[in-house]
C-alpha cells in the first residue's frame, strides 16, 4: 500500500466533563483548547466533581454545542438547551486549582439529577484562566485550563489504537486457550477497542509508527500549532464500553502489560496551543520531535 501523510481524521468536543462528546468537522482552538471543551461539569452537594469513573451513566448523556449554549440529551429523557450563565462564580467546587464555578440553573440541575438518580448540580467555568495548568503535567499557571484533568488538547493516533487492539486480541486468545484446556466456558467474544474510550479531541491517521506521538514536541495542523505537555496516563474510565456503559478489563490489562512506566499506563498525549486557529478534518499534520 502507498504511504500516506498523517492527517486529522477525527475531532471531538466534550462540553460537559464525562459526558459523551460530539464529533465535529472543524474545531476552533483557543489558548485553553477546543472552543467549548470541558467548560461544564457535575458536582454533588459538597462541590465534589462527579465523573464517569464512578457514574458510568454519564457516558450515556450527550453534550452538543449550539453556539455558546449546550444541548443535553440522553436515552429516555427530553433534551435540554442550556444557556451559558452570566453571573459570577457562586457554587463552591472541589477541583484542583479551582474553588468556585457558576450555577447553570434549576432546570439544568433537575435534568442532570434525573440522569444520575441523585441530587447534583451543573456548573460552568467562566474563565479557564482562573485555573492554570500544573507544572507536573508540562504546563504553568499561565496556561489556561478548562475542566479537563491535565492538558488542553488530547491527541491520539489510529496506529497506536491498532497496536493496542492487537495486544488485547492476543490476551483474549490466551484466555480462550486456557479455558479450553481447563474444560471451562470460553470468554465472551471480544469487541474491537473503540477510540471513544480514550476521549481524544484530535485523532491523527496516516503512515505513523504506533505510539509515535510519545516523541512529538510540536504538532501543526490547519492554523494551529500545539506543543507537547505530557503523555496521558489512563484510568478505569477507559474500561467502560461507551455504548453499553458496562465495565470490562481492557484496555488497562493490555496497557499494563505493554505500556506501564512510572507507576501508570499510557495512551495518547496532552498538548498545549502555541498558535490558535481552526483545524478541519483532513488537514495535513506535521510534527517535530522533542
Amino acid at each position: 500500500m502507498p504511504l500516506t501523510a498523517p492527517v486529522v481524521s477525527a475531532m471531538t468536543v466534550f462540553p460537559v466533563k464525562s459526558f459523551a462528546g460530539t464529533p465535529v468537522e472543524s474545531m476552533e482552538v483557543g489558548a485553553s483548547g477546543p472552543r467549548g471543551d470541558r467548560r461544564w461539569m457535575l458536582v454533588d452537594a459538597d462541590g465534589v466533581t462527579l465523573t464517569a469513573r464512578k457514574h458510568p451513566r454519564m457516558l450515556a448523556a450527550v453534550a452538543a454545542p449550539e453556539g455558546d449554549r449546550v444541548r443535553l440529551s440522553a436515552p429516555g429523557m427530553p433534551s435540554l438547551l442550556v444557556d451559558v450563565p452570566d453571573g459570577p462564580p457562586d457554587v463552591p467546587v472541589r477541583l484542583s486549582r479551582l474553588d468556585a464555578a457558576t450555577s447553570a440553573g434549576g432546570d439544568a440541575d433537575a435534568w442532570c439529577s434525573q440522569l444520575l438518580g441523585r441530587s447534583v448540580r451543573l456548573v460552568h467555568l467562566d474563565d479557564p484562566a482562573r485555573r492554570g495548568m500544573s507544572a507536573e503535567h508540562g504546563g504553568s499557571p499561565a496556561d489556561p485550563l478548562a475542566l479537563v484533568d491535565t492538558g488542553p488538547v488530547h491527541v491520539t493516533t489510529t496506529a497506536s489504537l491498532r497496536r493496542l487492539d492487537g495486544w488485547a486480541a492476543e490476551l483474549h486468545d490466551e484466555r480462550v486457550e486456557r479455558a479450553l484446556r481447563a474444560g471451562e466456558p470460553a470468554p465472551e467474544p471480544r469487541r474491537p477497542l473503540d477510540m471513544r474510550r480514550f476521549r481524544p479531541n484530535l485523532v491523527v491517521d496516516g503512515d505513523l509508527a504506533p505510539f509515535a506521538e510519545d516523541g512529538w514536541g510540536r504538532l501543526v495542523a490547519g492554523g494551529v500549532e500545539l506543543r507537547f505537555a505530557d503523555r496521558c496516563g489512563r484510568c478505569v474510565m477507559t474500561t467502560i464500553d461507551p455504548d453499553t456503559q458496562v465495565k470490562g478489563r481492557e484496555p488497562l490489562l493490555s496497557l499494563a502489560r505493554h505500556r506501564r512506566a512510572d507507576g501508570e499506563v499510557w495512551f495518547g498525549v496532552q498538548m498545549v496551543p502555541v498558535r490558535t486557529g481552526r483545524i478541519r478534518a483532513g488537514d495535513r499534520v506535521e510534527t517535530s520531535d522533542r
